[in-house]
């Protein structure tokens, strides 16, 4: 009786599970649950966004915040210092009557993240200042981040003088994230909102410590944080929109093409 019982036990667990006549194995989809054609298909392979679409366009997705009232709030904070040379104090601030689906504090969450991260400007190679983030308790900051809505970035931002794309900048103290760039990203970032957030935080706080617009500088390597990624990483592009609206900048038609990247230090690999 104990080697009848022990044969059983062996056949019971080799037995193969029987397949439902979908195919899917015991547990999966029946075939009476599959459609014969797909509902919704992917799109071909290859393919991000339409062909259509420009590089530099603002791409589909979320609603976005389209204006404010033209004031600013500082979000309450502070953070250590980070850093060593030149102190650099920062407030984080939201134009008054936008909001988030995230909410605000996650805004100022990820600016003082993202600037406190050994890979942004506090780098020792990057030539030595410290950056603190300060609320409107203390002495008045040396610059401010500031998230703006789609239409007060226009204002500010060149948008419609010979400029036809939604950006972000920085004018005097102030840079201004363009909430329209906040939640839709770039095409050129293939849909990463969290990397193209790093990035548009690090590349306008790097015009504050003087930085111009560089090309990318070898193809197939990873962009400088100050190439204009929110419009393409490619050479070719840039120079033409360049050539039609000057940015400051001299961007040879030479071909190269960069994979996007957040930092002016990226870590290798």
């Amino acid at each position: 009786m104990l080697v009848v019982a022990t044969a059983l036990a062996v056949f019971q667990v080799v037995e193969p599970a029987s397949e439902s006549p979908g195919g899917a194995g015991a547990g999966g989809d029946q075939a009476a649950d599959v459609p014969e054609a797909p509902v919704l298909d992917e799109a071909p392979p290859g393919q991000r966004y339409s062909p259509e679409m420009f590089s530099a366009d603002l791409p589909p997705g979320a609603p976005i915040p389209e204006s404010g009232a033209g004031t600013f709030d500082v979000l309450p904070g502070n953070s250590p210092q980070v850093g060593q040379g030149d102190m650099y104090r920062y407030t984080i601030e939201v134009e008054t009557g936008i909001e988030l689906t995230e909410g605000r504090d996650a805004f100022g969450n990820l600016v003082e993240q993202t600037l406190s991260d050994p890979r942004s400007w506090t780098h020792p190679e990057a030539g030595g200042i410290a950056l603190q983030r300060v609320d409107d308790q203390g002495p008045p900051p040396d610059f401010r981040v500031t998230l703006v809505s789609q239409n007060t970035a226009r204002q500010v931002c060149g948008y419609g003088q010979g400029l036809p794309f939604d950006t972000s900048c920085r004018i005097d103290d102030r840079v201004y994230i363009n909430a329209a760039r906040w939640v839709r990203g770039a095409i050129s970032f293939e849909g990463d909102s969290g990397t193209y957030r790093r990035y548009a935080i690090n590349h306008e706080v790097g015009h504050v410590f003087g930085n111009p617009h560089v090309p990318c500088g070898q193809d197939g390597a990873l962009a400088p944080v100050m190439m204009q990624q929110t419009f393409s990483v490619a050479n070719d592009e840039l120079h033409e929109l360049n050539k039609a609206v000057p940015q400051g900048a001299d961007i040879p038609r030479d071909g190269k093409v960069c994979k996007y990247s957040a930092w002016p230090f990226p870590v290798a690999g």
